[in-house]
């Protein structure tokens, strides 16, 4: 296996499907700007509504409410802010409530301002205090606003899988707007925002296998809306603007509808990753699989093995030729603890390490995982003995 290399870190971004690079390729052949009026612009305006019409439909929702971004950070950014419109009026969110384990784009608060934001904790299991949100939000005051509620779908670390459905009634209930992050819900769950009761999804192209540097707001409606973020042209109904990313969003349209049709597949993901836990648990019987009490993506494993840090362990595996992760890809590159563990009162877990897998995770990265981790377990046997 010299030479050879197992991606597991679909989390941080998945493999480029090939039904997404042949729309890209495809796109970039086309000429013309979809804002203008001749073949060429309506070649290209073609390309931009069949990937919103795949997104939509990846989301459960209607095309016309689909909005793209250049990513799912922006797509935050644009919805977490005290300024919306109502028609011709302006609306007010006078108060953000987050979830401890959100991802950091959420956790910023966007453009509220930091003493208008609350946290609300989890449990140990990384599921969502839904009891300490109702009280937060029954004390909220009506007079300074309503409330915006944003949370995630499924957890990017421990893949722990919330109650959105529970948290979108609970907002609607307090007269408030519901952000739901389903970023790495998406392909991995069903989603529907009607049925949910959700109010705005965020999605992301690269984690479904799609480019990097698209994304989507997907609303329930357009009753209400977030104030532009980017403003000049009136493209994307005049809710961002800027000419759109046509090969990017060929991409992103094809990655949707083969995310979207891999939903059919999601429990034979679910029995590798149980595969995996087994092995790693053969091997090293005291490892911890983080989040295991409670609903979690298919093909999500957070684990931690005794007497290893999280980043010798991560670099340990890159150099045995495994891709992994030791938390977030938005900040493993920071030394200290997931702030999602010690949200869930782990402030112990030096050692945590995430395996990610998806659509073209085979037998022989699984293969390659479990020899590269025999080999960490020696030297850490050894280090010990010395």
């Amino acid at each position: 296996m010299a030479g050879e290399r197992a991606y597991l870190d679909y989390n941080a971004s998945a493999p480029l499907r090939e039904s997404a690079r042949a729309a890209m390729v495809e796109a970039l052949a086309i000429v013309g700007n979809p804002s203008s009026v001749h073949a060429e612009g309506r070649a290209a305006r073609r390309v931009v509504e069949d990937a919103r019409q795949e997104v939509a439909a990846l989301a459960g929702a209607r095309a016309a409410n689909v909005v793209f971004t250049s990513g799912a950070t922006e797509a935050a950014s644009t919805l977490l802010t005290p300024d919306w419109r109502m028609g011709r009026g302006s609306l007010r969110a006078s108060r953000l409530y987050v979830c401890a384990a959100d991802h950091p784009c959420v956790l910023c608060g966007g453009h509220f301002a930091p003493a208008d934001v609350e946290v609300i904790p989890v449990h140990g299991s990384g599921l969502v205090d839904l009891d300490a949100l109702v009280a937060r939000l029954a004390r909220h005051d009506r007079d300074r606003g309503i409330p915006l509620v944003a949370m995630h779908a499924a957890n990017n670390e421990t893949g722990v899988i919330q109650p959105v459905a529970d948290i979108a009634a609970a907002t609607r209930a307090a007269g408030g707007i519901s952000v739901i992050d389903a970023v790495q819900a998406a392909g991995r769950i069903s989603l529907n925002i009607a049925e949910s009761c959700v109010d705005f999804l965020i999605l992301s192209s690269h984690k479904i296998g799609g480019p990097k540097g698209a994304g989507a707001i997907v609303a329930a409606s357009d009753l209400a809306m977030p104030a532009p973020l980017v403003r000049g042209g009136g493209q994307e109904r005049g809710h961002r603007a800027g000419t759109e990313n046509v090969p990017g969003l060929a991409g992103f349209g094809a990655a949707a509808r083969a995310a979207r049709e891999g939903l059919a597949h999601v429990a034979e993901l679910g029995a590798l990753r149980d595969r995996i836990e087994a092995m790693l648990a053969r091997h090293e019987p005291a490892v911890e699989i983080f989040g295991r009490d409670a609903p979690r993506l298919a093909n999500t494993t957070f684990f931690a093995l005794p007497g290893v840090k999280a980043e010798t362990a991560q670099i340990a595996f890159d150099l045995a030729g495994v891709a992994l992760s030791a938390g977030s890809a938005c900040s493993s590159g920071k030394v200290g603890p997931s702030h999602v563990l010690k949200a869930m009162g782990r402030n112990d877990a030096a050692g945590a390490l995430r395996v990610s897998i998806g659509h073209a995770t085979s037998e022989r990265d699984i293969a390659l995982l479990e020899k590269a981790l025999l080999g960490l377990l020696a030297r850490r046997e050894r280090t010990k003995a010395a």
